[in-house]
């Protein structure tokens, strides 16, 4: 009989391939980097093939480790799912979630609306506040997991989504014609108002910061009033926004990742069982944007 994989194999590969790194890829799945390093091993010679490619200090995948990751994601999910149906009924206690507000209108009602289906005897904690607060939050132990952006620099998360930024003004006003463009951004830690600036800078166009606010509502409210231009995810467009390009003076900005992070000291069944909500609830957002 042919032997199967190991799932924990596939989960530990996926980290791999999402932070670059056999070093982050352990903090995420709370390994030893040297027992990573023999999961790897073995998974190769399951398989073999060589499933990753040295390119200096990362840790790149090869062709046939690209094949791979496609059906290592979709058997971690489906052993999660799994789990969950059949260990719903026993799990109770609370679960304490973090969310950067720019997400927590887009996100948050499919999030709670399938986990409390899943989980009636649950109790959900979700505190939103920008993703840099989030992260020491994880650190104080007061939250089991948070959804946090741009974290690839510093901490090592679970990618599970990418979104463009795009620069945003008011399909009523001109504001974006104005000279030196007025700009409604985060607080000076937020790494979207550092892209922002970078960017109008490298095309020499003036502008002066407006607005300033961690507020993701603030921010929203600046922009739809004509007040100011800013720059949001695709999944934070609201209804009165026109998307601005290059036609307009406003240079293309990279995308964005959002992760998962988990509190490594405090991991719980519930948690786990958040984190896939999480996924599968962003999985169906997704394909309810494709079909619209």
């Amino acid at each position: 009989m042919t032997a199967l994989i190991d799932v924990d194999q596939l989960r530990t590969f996926i980290a791999i391939a999402e932070t670059g790194s056999f070093t982050r890829a352990a903090e995420v799945v709370n390994k030893t980097q040297s027992a990573v390093s023999m999961q790897m091993k073995r998974l190769e010679e399951r398989l073999d093939r060589a499933i990753f490619a040295r390119d200096g200090r990362a840790s790149k995948l090869t062709e046939d480790g690209e094949r791979l990751l496609d059906y290592a994601r979709r058997i971690v999910k489906l052993n999660m799912e799994t789990i969950a149906a059949f260990s719903d009924a026993e799990l109770s206690g609370r679960v304490r979630l973090g969310v950067p507000d720019d997400y927590a209108d887009r996100y948050l009602p499919e999030i709670m609306a399938r986990f409390s289906r899943a989980y009636p005897g649950v109790e959900l904690t979700v505190i939103c506040e920008p993703s840099v607060d989030l992260l020491d939050r994880i650190d104080a132990n007061d939250l089991d997991l948070a959804i946090v952006t741009d974290c690839e620099s510093k901490r090592a998360s679970e990618t599970f989504r990418r979104e463009r930024l795009l620069w945003v003004a008011s399909n009523r006003h001109p504001t974006h014609m104005e000279e030196p463009v007025p700009l409604a951004l985060g607080r000076p830690t937020c790494s979207w108002r550092r892209a922002a600036i970078e960017k109008l800078d490298s095309i020499g166009r003036p502008y002066r910061i407006l607005y300033s606010s961690s507020n993701a509502g603030a921010v929203a409210a600046a922009v739809l009033a004509g007040l100011a231009v800013s720059i949001l995810p695709e999944s934070g467009l609201r209804p009165g926004m026109r998307v601005l390009a290059a036609a307009d003076g406003f240079p293309e900005l990279s995308s964005c990742r959002i992760g998962l992070v988990r509190n490594a000291h405090e991991s719980s069944a519930l948690a786990d069982a958040l984190a896939e909500h999480v996924v599968s609830s962003l999985d169906n957002l997704s394909e309810q944007q494709a079909a619209e």
